[in-house]
Formats: structure tokens, sequence, C-alpha cells
């Protein structure tokens, strides 16, 4: 399963972004997906998730700026982010839980990531 992100790139703060994630491969369905985020010295921080039917959860930190949304049709997720701090600098990876096409077992694929960077 490979999951493919994009939109990501330099933006000063106030400015806005959006992050686009892509799964496809042998995938039966995926249940839940969402966004992390790594920033060097941190752990990696939940930012945003997503169920099939559309219930999201969202860090403290983000709520109010940033909105996840979900086309199920492509096995997309998009994650705009508006009002950008320079403390939302940061690699933000794409998770999805899925059922495997050929073990119907569920399991977990991340993507490479897409940096994000919010500097004057």
């Amino acid at each position: 399963v490979l999951l493919v992100e994009s939109g990501g790139g330099l933006v000063q703060p106030g400015g806005s972004l959006r992050l686009s994630c892509t799964a496809s491969g042998n995938i039966l369905t995926i249940s839940d997906m969402g966004w992390y985020r790594l920033a060097p010295g941190n752990q990696r921080e939940l930012v945003a998730t997503i169920t099939r039917g559309g219930n999201t959860n969202y860090a403290d930190s983000v709520k109010g700026r940033f909105t996840i949304s979900r086309d199920n049709a492509k096995n997309t997720i998009y994650l705009q982010m508006n009002s950008l701090k320079p403390e939302d600098t940061a690699g933000y990876y794409c998770n999805a839980r899925y059922i495997s096409l050929t073990s119907m077992r569920v399991a977990d694929a991340w993507g490479q990531g897409t940096q994000v960077t919010v500097s004057s």
C-alpha cells in the first residue's frame, strides 16, 4: 500500500497551505485516516484524524485553523491549514488504517512525509 502526500512548502506566518494524501495498492477498505507531524527535537504529534464516515478529531493546537476532509471514492484525504504559525513547521505524515485485500487483516500505512515550513 502506498500513500503519496503533496502540498507542503514554505509559507509566511498567517498564510495557508493544503495538503493531500492518496492511498493506493492492495486495499479492501480504509477506515481511519489522519495527519501527524514531526518537528526536530519533538515527538510525533497527532494533527487530525477522520473516520470513513467523516467524524473528525483535532489536536488542540490546530482547532479552528486546520480542517481535515476526505474523499472515499478517491482514497484521499486533505488538510486545509489556515492562519499558519511558525510552530506549525514540521514534516507532515499521512496515515491510513486499512484492511488488506489479500490477508483480510487490519494494517497501517504511512506516507513519506511532506515538509511544511512557516517563516517570514
